[in-house]
Protein backbone atom coordinates (compact mmCIF):
# COMPACT_ATOMS: atom_id res chain seq x y z
CA UNK A 1 0.00 0.00 0.00
CA UNK A 2 1.60 3.30 -1.26
CA UNK A 3 0.52 6.79 -1.98
CA UNK A 4 2.72 10.16 -2.78
CA UNK A 5 2.42 13.54 -1.35
CA UNK A 6 0.85 14.54 -4.42
CA UNK A 7 -2.41 11.75 -3.74
CA UNK A 8 -2.38 12.83 -0.10
CA UNK A 9 -3.09 16.62 -1.07
CA UNK A 10 -5.62 15.49 -3.68
CA UNK A 11 -7.44 13.51 -0.68
CA UNK A 12 -7.38 16.16 1.42
CA UNK A 13 -8.48 18.45 -0.71
CA UNK A 14 -11.56 15.56 -1.10
CA UNK A 15 -12.15 15.78 2.68
CA UNK A 16 -12.05 19.39 2.98
CA UNK A 17 -15.39 19.76 0.72
CA UNK A 18 -16.93 18.43 4.27
CA UNK A 19 -14.64 18.92 6.85
CA UNK A 20 -12.83 22.19 7.61
CA UNK A 21 -9.01 21.13 8.73
CA UNK A 22 -9.33 20.46 12.52
CA UNK A 23 -7.63 22.43 15.52
CA UNK A 24 -4.28 21.23 16.83
CA UNK A 25 -3.93 22.88 20.24
CA UNK A 26 -1.29 23.33 22.84
CA UNK A 27 -3.21 23.17 26.03
CA UNK A 28 -1.22 24.60 29.05
CA UNK A 29 -2.94 22.82 31.92
CA UNK A 30 -2.37 19.35 30.06
CA UNK A 31 1.51 20.53 29.89
CA UNK A 32 1.70 21.09 33.26
CA UNK A 33 -0.14 17.29 33.94
CA UNK A 34 2.45 15.81 31.46
CA UNK A 35 5.61 17.82 32.65
CA UNK A 36 5.99 18.75 29.24
CA UNK A 37 4.94 20.72 25.42
CA UNK A 38 1.87 18.81 24.25
CA UNK A 39 -0.15 19.51 21.37
CA UNK A 40 -3.59 17.65 20.93
CA UNK A 41 -5.04 16.94 17.08
CA UNK A 42 -9.16 17.07 17.47
CA UNK A 43 -10.36 14.83 15.11
CA UNK A 44 -13.83 15.02 17.75
CA UNK A 45 -13.87 18.06 16.01
CA UNK A 46 -15.00 16.60 12.39
CA UNK A 47 -18.51 16.44 11.99
CA UNK A 48 -19.76 13.08 12.55
CA UNK A 49 -17.46 13.35 15.91
CA UNK A 50 -14.55 10.85 14.74
CA UNK A 51 -11.54 10.95 12.71
CA UNK A 52 -12.46 8.25 10.44
CA UNK A 53 -15.25 10.79 8.50
CA UNK A 54 -12.04 11.28 6.39
CA UNK A 55 -11.20 7.68 5.22
CA UNK A 56 -15.12 7.36 4.14
CA UNK A 57 -15.13 10.59 2.29
CA UNK A 58 -11.95 9.13 -0.13
CA UNK A 59 -13.28 6.04 -0.35
CA UNK A 60 -17.12 6.97 -1.41
CA UNK A 61 -15.40 9.19 -3.84
CA UNK A 62 -13.18 6.65 -5.84
CA UNK A 63 -16.24 4.23 -5.65
CA UNK A 64 -18.64 6.38 -6.90
CA UNK A 65 -16.46 7.59 -9.99
CA UNK A 66 -15.05 4.38 -10.53
CA UNK A 67 -18.28 2.53 -10.05
CA UNK A 68 -21.47 5.09 -10.79
CA UNK A 69 -24.18 2.57 -10.42
CA UNK A 70 -23.25 0.93 -7.47
CA UNK A 71 -26.37 0.25 -5.89
CA UNK A 72 -25.13 0.27 -2.39
CA UNK A 73 -22.41 -0.64 0.38
CA UNK A 74 -22.31 -2.76 3.75
CA UNK A 75 -19.90 -2.42 6.14
CA UNK A 76 -19.20 -3.57 9.78
CA UNK A 77 -18.31 -1.38 12.72
CA UNK A 78 -18.78 -0.24 16.55
CA UNK A 79 -19.50 2.93 15.86
CA UNK A 80 -16.92 5.64 13.63
CA UNK A 81 -16.33 3.56 10.72
CA UNK A 82 -20.03 3.25 10.10
CA UNK A 83 -20.62 6.86 10.76
CA UNK A 84 -17.96 7.46 8.55
CA UNK A 85 -19.55 5.72 5.81
CA UNK A 86 -22.98 6.88 6.45
CA UNK A 87 -22.26 10.21 5.80
CA UNK A 88 -20.42 9.45 2.92
CA UNK A 89 -22.83 7.35 1.34
CA UNK A 90 -25.44 9.93 1.97
CA UNK A 91 -23.08 12.98 0.00
CA UNK A 92 -23.28 10.64 -2.69
CA UNK A 93 -26.57 9.10 -2.56
CA UNK A 94 -25.78 5.52 -2.05
CA UNK A 95 -27.63 3.27 0.34
CA UNK A 96 -25.26 2.24 3.32
CA UNK A 97 -26.22 -1.33 5.42
CA UNK A 98 -24.17 -1.32 8.65
CA UNK A 99 -23.70 -4.15 10.79
CA UNK A 100 -23.27 -3.50 14.49
CA UNK A 101 -22.76 -5.95 17.21
CA UNK A 102 -25.90 -6.63 20.08
CA UNK A 103 -25.68 -4.24 22.53
CA UNK A 104 -23.20 -2.12 20.53
CA UNK A 105 -23.10 1.87 21.92
CA UNK A 106 -26.84 3.51 21.39
CA UNK A 107 -25.83 6.40 20.77
CA UNK A 108 -23.48 5.52 17.89
CA UNK A 109 -26.14 3.77 16.42
CA UNK A 110 -28.53 6.26 16.60
CA UNK A 111 -26.21 8.95 14.86
CA UNK A 112 -25.45 6.31 12.20
CA UNK A 113 -29.34 6.27 11.75
CA UNK A 114 -29.25 9.77 11.62
CA UNK A 115 -26.79 9.79 8.75
CA UNK A 116 -28.76 7.67 6.98
CA UNK A 117 -27.15 3.87 7.57
CA UNK A 118 -29.86 1.07 7.73
CA UNK A 119 -28.54 -0.95 10.92
CA UNK A 120 -28.36 -4.57 11.30
CA UNK A 121 -27.46 -5.76 14.95
CA UNK A 122 -25.66 -9.44 15.02
CA UNK A 123 -23.18 -11.35 16.80
CA UNK A 124 -21.52 -10.43 20.24
CA UNK A 125 -18.19 -8.65 19.19
CA UNK A 126 -17.02 -6.62 16.05
CA UNK A 127 -15.22 -9.78 14.52
CA UNK A 128 -18.54 -11.71 14.56
CA UNK A 129 -20.79 -8.42 12.73
CA UNK A 130 -18.20 -8.46 10.02
CA UNK A 131 -17.90 -11.70 9.15
CA UNK A 132 -21.72 -11.73 8.65
CA UNK A 133 -21.84 -8.58 6.72
CA UNK A 134 -19.13 -9.70 4.41
CA UNK A 135 -21.93 -13.14 3.90
CA UNK A 136 -24.78 -10.56 3.43
CA UNK A 137 -22.97 -8.67 0.80
CA UNK A 138 -22.03 -11.66 -1.50
CA UNK A 139 -26.10 -12.52 -2.03
CA UNK A 140 -27.35 -9.05 -1.41
CA UNK A 141 -25.25 -7.20 -4.27
CA UNK A 142 -23.79 -4.52 -2.38
CA UNK A 143 -19.91 -3.46 -2.17
CA UNK A 144 -18.47 -4.88 0.94
CA UNK A 145 -16.47 -1.98 2.72
CA UNK A 146 -13.48 -3.30 4.90
CA UNK A 147 -12.09 -1.59 8.33
CA UNK A 148 -8.97 -1.34 6.55
CA UNK A 149 -7.67 -0.31 3.07
CA UNK A 150 -5.47 1.90 1.12
CA UNK A 151 -8.56 4.72 0.35
CA UNK A 152 -9.42 4.43 4.29
CA UNK A 153 -5.88 5.02 5.20
CA UNK A 154 -5.33 7.45 2.14
CA UNK A 155 -8.15 9.51 3.42
CA UNK A 156 -7.45 9.58 7.62
CA UNK A 157 -3.69 10.27 6.42
CA UNK A 158 -5.05 14.02 5.79
CA UNK A 159 -5.40 14.89 9.53
CA UNK A 160 -1.70 13.37 10.10
CA UNK A 161 -0.65 15.91 6.99
CA UNK A 162 -2.51 19.02 9.16
CA UNK A 163 -0.90 18.03 12.13
CA UNK A 164 2.59 17.36 11.03
CA UNK A 165 2.88 20.96 8.97
CA UNK A 166 1.23 23.06 11.99
CA UNK A 167 3.51 20.74 14.47
CA UNK A 168 6.46 19.45 11.96
CA UNK A 169 8.87 19.69 15.27
CA UNK A 170 7.24 16.50 17.54
CA UNK A 171 9.34 14.60 18.65
CA UNK A 172 6.91 12.03 19.92
CA UNK A 173 3.36 11.28 18.43
CA UNK A 174 0.85 8.84 20.32
CA UNK A 175 -2.02 7.33 18.00
CA UNK A 176 -4.67 5.07 19.16
CA UNK A 177 -5.37 1.46 17.35
CA UNK A 178 -8.25 0.26 16.24
CA UNK A 179 -8.41 -1.49 13.42
CA UNK A 180 -4.99 0.57 12.21
CA UNK A 181 -6.20 3.13 9.54
CA UNK A 182 -5.05 6.20 12.00
CA UNK A 183 -1.53 4.77 13.08
CA UNK A 184 -1.09 3.98 9.27
CA UNK A 185 -1.83 6.96 7.87
CA UNK A 186 0.43 9.23 10.62
CA UNK A 187 3.04 6.84 10.06
CA UNK A 188 2.69 7.17 5.94
CA UNK A 189 2.53 11.19 6.69
CA UNK A 190 5.37 11.36 8.74
CA UNK A 191 7.51 9.44 6.14
CA UNK A 192 6.16 11.38 3.06
CA UNK A 193 6.78 14.72 4.91
CA UNK A 194 10.58 13.33 5.44
CA UNK A 195 10.01 13.82 9.21
CA UNK A 196 11.66 12.02 12.02
CA UNK A 197 9.00 12.05 14.77
CA UNK A 198 8.86 8.89 17.28
CA UNK A 199 5.11 7.41 16.25
CA UNK A 200 3.51 5.09 19.35
CA UNK A 201 0.73 3.20 18.82
CA UNK A 202 -2.07 2.59 22.19
CA UNK A 203 -4.10 -0.58 22.57
CA UNK A 204 -6.36 -1.68 25.43
CA UNK A 205 -4.74 -4.30 28.02
CA UNK A 206 -8.57 -5.96 26.94
CA UNK A 207 -8.17 -6.17 23.21
CA UNK A 208 -4.31 -6.08 22.96
CA UNK A 209 -3.66 -8.10 19.40
CA UNK A 210 -1.75 -5.82 17.97
CA UNK A 211 0.36 -4.71 20.83
CA UNK A 212 1.16 -8.36 21.09
CA UNK A 213 1.41 -9.19 17.09
CA UNK A 214 4.18 -6.14 17.44
CA UNK A 215 5.87 -8.37 20.17
CA UNK A 216 5.84 -11.80 18.44
CA UNK A 217 6.44 -9.86 15.00
CA UNK A 218 3.67 -11.98 13.63
CA UNK A 219 -0.09 -12.01 13.38
CA UNK A 220 -1.80 -12.80 17.20
CA UNK A 221 -5.48 -12.71 17.52
CA UNK A 222 -7.30 -12.73 20.99
CA UNK A 223 -10.45 -14.42 22.18
CA UNK A 224 -11.97 -11.26 22.97
CA UNK A 225 -11.98 -7.85 23.45
CA UNK A 226 -13.64 -6.53 26.07
CA UNK A 227 -13.06 -3.24 26.89
CA UNK A 228 -15.29 -0.19 27.22
CA UNK A 229 -12.82 2.06 24.72
CA UNK A 230 -15.11 0.54 21.74
CA UNK A 231 -13.01 2.22 19.15
CA UNK A 232 -10.09 -0.39 20.26
CA UNK A 233 -12.11 -3.34 20.71
CA UNK A 234 -10.12 -5.51 17.88
CA UNK A 235 -9.20 -9.31 17.99
CA UNK A 236 -7.50 -10.07 14.89
CA UNK A 237 -5.38 -7.81 13.69
CA UNK A 238 -5.37 -6.58 10.00
CA UNK A 239 -2.46 -7.86 7.80
CA UNK A 240 -1.68 -4.62 5.74
CA UNK A 241 -1.63 -2.48 8.92
CA UNK A 242 0.39 -5.03 10.94
CA UNK A 243 2.92 -4.48 8.27
CA UNK A 244 3.16 -0.76 8.35
CA UNK A 245 3.14 -0.71 12.18
CA UNK A 246 5.76 -3.04 12.61
CA UNK A 247 8.02 -1.24 10.26
CA UNK A 248 6.85 2.41 11.37
CA UNK A 249 5.59 2.55 14.78
CA UNK A 250 8.51 2.56 17.74
CA UNK A 251 6.55 0.44 20.33
CA UNK A 252 2.39 -0.07 21.30
CA UNK A 253 1.44 0.75 24.73
CA UNK A 254 -1.20 -0.92 26.06
CA UNK A 255 -2.80 1.25 29.06
CA UNK A 256 -5.89 -0.30 31.16
CA UNK A 257 -9.84 0.69 30.94
CA UNK A 258 -9.27 2.97 34.49
CA UNK A 259 -5.76 4.92 32.89
CA UNK A 260 -8.59 5.49 30.18
CA UNK A 261 -11.13 6.79 32.34
CA UNK A 262 -8.29 9.05 33.92
CA UNK A 263 -7.47 10.28 30.77
CA UNK A 264 -11.03 11.23 29.89
CA UNK A 265 -11.16 13.26 33.15
CA UNK A 266 -8.00 14.79 32.25
CA UNK A 267 -9.37 16.20 28.81
CA UNK A 268 -12.62 17.36 30.74
CA UNK A 269 -11.07 19.48 32.96
CA UNK A 270 -8.38 20.67 31.70
CA UNK A 271 -9.44 21.25 28.10
CA UNK A 272 -12.98 21.31 28.39
CA UNK A 273 -13.41 18.72 25.63
CA UNK A 274 -15.15 15.36 25.61
CA UNK A 275 -12.97 12.37 24.17
CA UNK A 276 -14.58 8.91 23.93
CA UNK A 277 -12.61 5.93 25.30
CA UNK A 278 -10.21 5.67 22.55
CA UNK A 279 -9.96 8.96 21.76
CA UNK A 280 -8.36 9.62 25.12
CA UNK A 281 -6.21 6.62 24.68
CA UNK A 282 -3.10 8.02 23.91
CA UNK A 283 -3.21 10.74 26.21
CA UNK A 284 -3.44 7.65 28.57
CA UNK A 285 -0.19 6.19 27.09
CA UNK A 286 1.44 9.65 27.45
CA UNK A 287 0.37 9.98 31.26
CA UNK A 288 1.63 6.11 31.93
CA UNK A 289 5.09 6.89 29.87
CA UNK A 290 4.99 10.84 31.70
CA UNK A 291 8.90 10.29 33.04
CA UNK A 292 10.29 9.16 29.67
CA UNK A 293 8.86 12.77 28.11
CA UNK A 294 10.71 15.50 29.75
CA UNK A 295 11.94 17.76 27.39
CA UNK A 296 10.38 16.03 24.49
CA UNK A 297 7.20 18.17 22.72
CA UNK A 298 4.52 15.54 22.42
CA UNK A 299 1.91 14.60 20.10
CA UNK A 300 -1.65 13.22 21.01
CA UNK A 301 -4.77 12.28 18.63
CA UNK A 302 -7.96 12.57 20.05
CA UNK A 303 -9.66 10.62 17.64
CA UNK A 304 -13.27 10.81 18.51
CA UNK A 305 -15.82 12.11 21.09
CA UNK A 306 -18.15 9.53 20.38
CA UNK A 307 -18.88 8.65 23.82
CA UNK A 308 -22.41 7.52 25.62
CA UNK A 309 -23.39 9.85 28.35
CA UNK A 310 -24.14 6.54 30.58
CA UNK A 311 -20.55 5.87 29.94
CA UNK A 312 -19.10 8.82 30.15
CA UNK A 313 -21.40 9.42 33.71
CA UNK A 314 -19.61 6.49 34.92
CA UNK A 315 -16.06 6.97 34.12
CA UNK A 316 -16.18 10.59 34.72
CA UNK A 317 -19.45 11.28 37.75
CA UNK A 318 -16.97 10.28 40.76
CA UNK A 319 -14.12 12.44 39.75
CA UNK A 320 -15.92 15.63 38.56
CA UNK A 321 -17.46 17.09 41.40
CA UNK A 322 -14.20 17.15 43.48
CA UNK A 323 -12.25 18.53 40.54
CA UNK A 324 -14.61 21.34 39.83
CA UNK A 325 -14.78 22.24 43.41
CA UNK A 326 -10.74 21.78 43.64
CA UNK A 327 -10.37 24.54 40.68
CA UNK A 328 -12.52 26.70 42.01
CA UNK A 329 -11.08 26.85 45.02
Amino acid sequence: MRFDLNELERAHGIVGTAVPATPAYAWPLLAERLGTEVVVKHENHTPTGAFKVRGGLVYLERLKRERPDVPGIISATRGNHGQSLAFAASRHGVRAVIYVPRGNSVEKNRAMHAFGAELVEHGEDFQAAREEAERRAQFAGLHMVPSFHPDLVLGVATYALEMFRSAPDLDILYVPIGQGSGISGCIMARDLLGLKTEIVGVQSTEAPSYALSFAAGRIVTTATSNTLADGMATRIPDADAFALIRKGASRIVQVTDDEVAQAIRAYWTDTHNLAEGAGAAALAAALQEKSKLAGKRVGLILSGGNIDFDLFRTWIGTDAAPAAQRAVA
